[in-house]
């Protein structure tokens, strides 16, 4: 909001909303709150009635569809932590109706994140149509949406994910009987392949049964490969005609766990080199830590020849900073 974003277009998810947030969400007017649990419905509901307002909802609908990706970031399921059983839905959306401290503004899914196929997208909305329709006739004076979500993926390595108006032209289809607002929620589509994560080779070592590219970059930094098994491509800066090495690509922490890459061909580097590696736009600095008592890097704003520093790299003294 202090760079410009409009609370009237934020819509507020997770599943362990505090009454701190609730109270700041609607204070600043969001749009929406994507409700998780009908304990979380009630917490809403006592804060927006504290306050003399209606709080605008909508529930978070487990479709129960599985969106074929990594099992951490798989959130559509029956088993999930996320949502509302979607056969329970309908008995919440009731109790809601009847609460006076909300109103009822539409309905939410979201099945997971770098889904790389149109079916799991297509087959949840078509699960949920009849729970749309349901709702809308619920609550007709207030409802107004319906919102599918985000988890559009990219290409790391060799995906294939659909471009916009491929996502577009197979859902449309299905959204069209509703005659609602559909909204969605992309966010590593849009900045996933935007970032890089640069970083200098400090050592070349090499053992018996491996070589290592030792860098000044650790799994602080950008620790989906650590968490997830994640690929990402690795480039040298300087490019230009060169051998190749097969190398792991680690950083400084003191965990076996802490790299970018292992037994990767690659082109052949030297200490004292700058990398790039690639896509590192989505949960880059948004997941990165000062685990090992590291600062965390500097972020800069590239746009043609023009760049603007977004964020100062820290120093040792912000780690003790909020020390006593």
């Amino acid at each position: 909001m202090q760079a410009g974003g409009q609370p009237g277009r934020c819509v507020f998810a997770g599943v362990g909303k505090t009454t701190e947030e609730i109270e700041l969400a609607l204070r600043r007017g969001i749009y929406c709150f994507n409700v998780e649990s009908e304990p979380e419905l009630a917490a809403i509901d006592a804060v927006a009635r504290r306050r003399g307002q209606r709080a605008p909802v909508a529930l978070r609908v487990n479709p129960g569809v599985d969106p074929d990706t990594h099992h951490y970031i798989s959130t559509g399921k029956h088993e999930s932590k996320f949502g509302i059983p979607i056969r329970h839905a309908l008995e919440v959306y009731r109790h809601a109706r009847r609460l006076r401290g909300v109103e009822i503004r539409g309905v939410q899914m979201h099945i997971g994140s770098q889904i790389t196929k149109t079916a799991p997208f297509v087959l949840a909305i078509r699960k949920m149509t009849p729970v749309v329709e349901a709702v809308r006739a619920l609550a007709p004076d207030t409802f107004q949406f319906f919102d599918i979500g985000g988890g559009l993926g990219i290409r790391y390595r060799t995906e294939r994910p659909p471009t916009a108006e491929q996502f577009a032209r197979a859902v449309l289809p299905a959204l069209r009987s509703l005659r609602c607002r559909i909204l969605l929620e992309p966010g590593r589509f849009i900045v996933g392949n935007a970032g890089v994560l640069l970083t200098r080779v400090l050592y070349l070592k090499r053992t018996p049964v491996k070589q290592f590219v030792i860098t000044d970059a650790a799994m602080n930094d950008l620790i989906r490969p650590s968490l997830y098994g994640s690929y990402h491509e690795i480039l040298p800066v300087r490019t230009g005609r060169r051998r190749t090495m097969v190398a792991d690509v680690v950083g400084p922490v003191c965990e076996s766990g802490d790299f970018f890459a292992q037994d990767r061909r690659l082109p052949a580097v030297r200490a004292g080199e700058l990398l790039g590696i690639m896509s590192a736009g989505a949960y880059g600095m948004t997941m990165a830590s000062n685990y090992n008592s590291r600062p965390r890097p500097a972020e800069v704003l590239v746009s043609g020849r023009r760049w603007e520093l977004a964020r100062r790299r820290e120093t040792i003294q912000d780690l003790v900073r909020g020390e006593r």
